[in-house]
């Protein structure tokens, strides 16, 4: 045995899930609240997306919350069943996580986790909406349903916080 495999790792130089970290890393996250999007926007439930590719729904539960990393060839297959190219995953990453220095698998437990959120464009709720947006089959109706949201919305912010 040379030097290097009979060097014993010490805790500093484990990988961070081994030290226990405190959350999930951010970048995981990331691609967990995209995976959850483009699966809601398909109409496609948790069990489903499981079933084409060969895990259980809590699995899936998992991926979408960042608990459980996304290895590369589930990520691909990932893609396949979604219809996305695997970059997708990645899109609309926040700077901070995108450029978050990597250190030993990026050890998060010093960090505030709570400002690796998911957007709040992946809400069920702005999922939903969209989903019944593009339902409408009538392009003038949905156009107007359009200038009607945004009117509404737009009225909202002129007025104080109650």
């Amino acid at each position: 045995m040379n030097a290097v495999s009979s060097r014993r790792i010490t805790t500093e130089e484990a990988p961070s899930s081994a030290r226990g970290r405190k959350g999930p890393n951010p970048i995981d996250v990331h691609v967990g609240s995209r995976v959850r999007i483009r699966r809601t926007l398909l109409g496609m439930s948790q069990e489903k997306l499981g079933e084409s590719i060969g895990l259980t729904f809590q699995q899936v539960q998992k991926y979408e919350r960042g608990a459980n990393r996304i290895g590369a060839s589930r990520l691909f297959d990932l893609s396949r069943v979604l219809d996305v190219p695997v970059s997708f995953f990645f899109d609309d990453m926040p700077a901070d996580v995108a450029t978050a220095k990597v250190e030993d698998d990026a050890d998060t437990s010093g960090q505030d986790l709570g400002a690796f959120e998911p957007d709040p464009m992946a809400k069920r709720e702005t999922l939903e909406l969209v989903r019944a947006y593009y339902r409408i089959n009538d392009p003038s109706v949905r156009k107007r349903m359009f200038e009607l949201v945004k009117a509404v919305g737009k009225s909202g912010a002129e007025q104080p916080a109650a």
